[in-house]
């Protein structure tokens, strides 16, 4: 009975964050991808805090990486913005030396998650970015606070 009710919970948030993502025309793949985050980088809400600051820290080299690319290519042609990646991967090398940006594979959840949307870069289509990031982490902490309140026998249908 508890595997049967940690699953109908997964299915009916997974169902939900879906229906409000389809309502306000978000793209449910970063929903999904930021609901992985959660469960990848340690499930607790301190994780998925500092799992926010490197995804953030993501997105904002990824806007870098888009702005500088369109520079150089405007020198350097196609070309400008691999010049552009190899500068910003670089620095993301030594970036990562700082404890909260460590997380390296959540710096590319961040490049992914805006690299996949490709919006333009202006402040509301950025900040919409973080929609579905924060649907994505609040719905997988609500399916693995559920899952183990089910599991601990707290939730006893009757």
């Amino acid at each position: 009975m508890k595997q049967f009710l940690s699953a109908i919970t997964m299915a009916i948030l997974g169902a939900l964050a879906v229906f409000l993502s389809t309502l306000f025309n978000l793209p449910t793949w970063a929903l999904f991808l930021s609901w992985l985050s959660y469960y990848l980088f340690g499930k607790t809400l301190k994780s998925a805090l500092y799992t926010l600051i490197p995804i953030t820290a993501g997105i904002i080299m990824a806007i870098i990486t888009q702005t500088l690319g369109d520079f150089l290519g405007k020198y350097f042609g196609f070309i400008g913005f691999p010049i552009a990646v190899f500068i910003c991967i670089t620095l993301l090398n030594y970036l990562a030396q700082i404890k909260l940006l460590s997380n390296i594979s959540a710096w590319f959840v961040g490049l992914i998650i805006f690299f996949g949307i490709h919006p333009t870069i202006e402040f509301k289509e950025i900040l919409n970015i973080f929609i579905p990031i924060f649907i994505g982490l609040l719905f997988a902490f609500l399916n693995d606070t559920t899952t183990i309140r089910i599991q601990k026998n707290k939730i006893v249908l009757k």
